[in-house]
């Protein structure tokens, strides 16, 4: 692999082979960065293009000995000048991701180039080395096309400070909803073997000129690689849902001579526009899963309900703003859980044959009443109604699948929900967790730094990355995961608690203290569950106070404690009598 920063002119950059040292030259290697960068492995992801540009610009300059984590935090992720590497695991994140992208090109798009670039571990400073190319085997035939089959890949933020990121996000889910509604064709799940055999593929960008924002659209046939149609407009706001529907509606309209199919005609779920508005500005605060944006969602849905108590969408919603307001320990879980249910049952009996609906009544009674057999049957129904719903899926994996230890079935329900909707951030999240849960500690590292990505100032992903890290031996990584997550939810009773456990885990107990002390002062202002103080007393080892906490907990029905019998965290107190009891109390044995 070689030491980092060794490579450092080019006239050191060789390799051995059968005849002896072979230079590589600046244009060849140039060619091949070219070639890595316009290639479909890293066609999703503008931050490793960047990052494999800037590193092997610098040591063709011979600046490798410059590569160093601060360096790349600032010139290529744009961190502040006040950047600390030990706090803000960004470089190290985004560095494993650019190695498994790399491995993954040559396994497949560049398994014949001549020239490799490597990124040893333990630095930053790229690796050019030359390889004999085989000849490659006769294809024994193509990929067979699925007709009327369409797949959309996430429109991409070019703009140069990703200022339209959550705006594309929203537009790409908008165009899968939108394309769903024409009868006749399919739309192939981002990441699975129906997108590879799709017959047709739009693909889009979202780059910043002189004159403002202008968005580019393409439809390529599959078949024959060539362009059906190229649309391109301006936008003129990323900060409005109606603009975001006005553009998905507009592509839909152009590229509607160019689709096998013809649109359906569906009447609107409500004709007050107000409400439906509402719901939407709640659905985008409901994914964030901040404390103070579920705060917000639920004050949007039950402004939506106000608008218009006929629309049961909005009651789903409001549903889900409850149960995640008392999962998430904003509030106390016994009044949430009930309120929830209340909402969730409303919207079922405005409309029962609406996957949403019945996926909050699932969503409801899994946290409820801890009763996965009806859960579990809710769930399914909901499934059946709309096997394209990617919540349906992923509250099927983490509220029933999870707690009842089927770990691998609770995988392949969130892998699917994620190929659903593939620029979610909490389902991003989710696949990583439920990996955790199930051991596959190097899997669910990957699938961290896939959510972190995806969304670098998502808080929860550094949450389950510090975990993960820790499970690794690598202590102090996590606890500069929890570090950024806290910076990014500073007020956040799991983060503080979180961050304690860490601290004591690190060898830090003093620290730990200290959070815990901040939990407590936090605790004079607003709700605090004790499972956040439970959490804290089990990094510092006291079980006796943690087995207060957890009693508390479950007086609450906090539902986190539902993860008792997979989650890695209590593996030490596993053989404790009052650990069994309570795992029976909550039902999982």
């Amino acid at each position: 692999m070689g030491t980092p920063g060794r490579y450092t002119s080019l006239a050191s950059m060789k390799l051995a082979t059968k005849t002896g040292a072979a230079a590589l030259s600046e244009r060849a290697i140039r060619d091949e960065i070219e070639r890595i960068v316009s290639s479909a492995a890293f066609k999703p992801s503008d931050r490793l293009k960047h990052f494999i540009t800037f590193v092997a610009g610098q040591a063709l300059q011979g600046k490798a000995d410059s590569l160093k984590e601060y360096a790349i935090g600032v010139h290529v992720f744009g961190r502040e000048t006040a950047f600390d590497p030990r706090t803000d695991p960004v470089v190290r994140v985004q560095a494993r991701r650019l190695r498994a992208r790399l491995e993954k090109y040559y396994k497949e798009e560049g398994q014949n180039d001549e020239i490799v670039v490597d990124l040893p571990k333990g630095g930053y400073a790229p690796v050019f080395r030359k390889r004999e190319v085989a000849t490659p085997a006769k294809p024994l035939g193509a990929t067979s096309t699925q007709k009327n089959t369409i797949a959309v890949q996430p429109i991409v933020d070019m703009t140069p400070t990703h200022e339209a990121a959550e705006f594309c996000a929203g537009l790409t889910r908008e165009l899968v909803r939108r394309l769903t509604q024409q009868r006749g064709l399919k739309v192939a799940a981002f990441h699975t073997p129906s997108q590879s055999s799709a017959s047709m593929l739009v693909d889009g960008s979202i780059r910043r000129a002189a004159e403002g924002l202008r968005l580019n659209v393409n439809l390529i046939n599959a078949t024959t690689g060539c362009y059906e149609c190229s649309e391109s407009m301006p936008v003129e706001s990323i900060d409005s849902f109606a603009v975001q529907d006005q553009i998905a509606e507009t592509i839909i309209e152009r590229l509607q001579p160019h689709l096998a199919a013809s649109k359906v005609g569906q009447s609107p779920l409500t004709e007050n526009l107000t409400a439906r508005n509402l719901c939407k500005q709640g659905l985008y605060h409901l994914e964030q899963r901040t404390d103070e944006s579920l705060e917000r969602a639920a004050e949007l849905f039950e402004r939506a309900v106000i608008e218009d108590a006929h629309y049961a969408l909005a009651h789903s919603g409001l549903s889900d703003a409850y149960s995640l307001l008392g999962s998430y320990g904003l509030r106390p879980s016994t009044s949430m859980v009930t309120m929830a249910m209340s909402s969730a049952a409303t919207a079922v009996m405005l409309d029962g044959e609406s996957a949403q609906t019945r996926t909050s009544l699932a969503h409801a009674k899994a946290r409820a009443h801890w009763n996965w057999t009806d859960a579990e049957l809710e769930f399914q129904r909901a499934v059946k109604l709309d096997p394209g719903y990617a919540t349906s899926h992923h509250w099927y994996a983490r509220c029933c699948l999870v707690p009842l230890g089927r770990l691998d079935e609770a995988r392949d329900e969130v892998l699917l929900a994620h190929a659903l909707d593939p620029v979610s951030s909490i389902i991003a999240r989710e696949v990583a967790s439920i990996h955790y849960y199930r051991r596959d500690f190097e899997a669910a590292l990957a699938h961290c730094d896939q959510a972190i990505e995806l969304n670098p100032h998502f808080p929860h992903a550094y949450f389950i990355l510090s975990l993960v890290q820790e499970k690794l031996g690598d202590s102090e990584e996590a606890l500069a995961a929890l570090l950024r997550a806290s910076q990014l939810a500073p007020k956040s009773p799991r983060m503080i608690a979180s961050l304690g456990r860490a601290q004591a885990m690190a060898g830090k107990p003093d620290a730990a203290l200290r959070s815990l002390a901040e939990l407590d002062e936090l605790a004079r202002t607003r709700f605090v569950s004790a499972w956040e103080r439970a959490i804290l007393f089990l990094g510092l080892k006291d079980t006796d106070r943690c087995f207060e906490q957890l009693a508390l907990a479950y007086q609450d029905r906090f539902f986190d404690l539902t993860l008792l019998g997979v989650d890695p965290r209590f593996d030490e107190v596993r053989g404790d009598r009052r650990f069994e009891a309570l795992v029976q109390k909550v039902g999982l044995r």
